[in-house]
């Protein structure tokens, strides 16, 4: 019984470190250098189940593709209309700010409530193909519980796509 008790008490010292450790920004970690577009592409998926991207399959060989494979958006006209409404859905989306926004392109970073844990978030309009590109990607851990795919998805169906 004695064991229990110090295991629990033990467990729940490690929990409030951690909220402590989180709340004064200690998990956001750092913006990547090398985000944005480099030779026509988004930075490839993470090598951990972390991430998703709409161009994973221009990695046929990665470790994580099956797991970092998602669809783009599609893009009509000129797609301004859709990047449009993609950034109005980051911005409507709590904790989530507009880093850079130009024409064809959105970086925003999104930090989860609790641990204030960052995620760095793409978007990029190939006009040729008609579709926005998509990469999401948590900088920090080994997992993402599915949180990047699921916040893509709901920007999806903000926009009507």
């Amino acid at each position: 019984m004695r064991f229990l008790i110090l295991f629990v008490l033990a467990v729940a010292i490690v929990a409030l470190a951690l909220l402590i450790v989180g709340q004064l920004g200690f998990l956001k970690g750092k913006a990547p250098a090398d985000l944005g577009i480099q030779d026509g592409k988004l930075k490839r998926p993470s090598r951990t189940p972390n991430s998703v991207t709409s161009q994973a399959d221009l990695w046929p060989d990665h470790p994580q593709l099956a797991y970092s494979q998602i669809a783009p958006f599609k893009a009509t006209g000129d797609g301004s209309t859709e990047m449009s409404k993609i950034a109005d859905a980051l911005k409507a989306m709590p904790r989530t700010v507009i880093v850079k926004q130009e024409s064809g392109y959105v970086y925003a970073q999104s930090t989860t409530q609790l641990l204030k844990f960052t995620d760095d978030v793409e978007f990029v309009l190939d006009t040729g193909k008609g579709i926005i590109d998509v990469r999401s990607s948590s900088r920090l851990g080994q997992k993402d519980f599915g949180v990047n795919r699921a916040r893509i998805e709901a920007i999806r169906k903000a926009i009507g796509q």
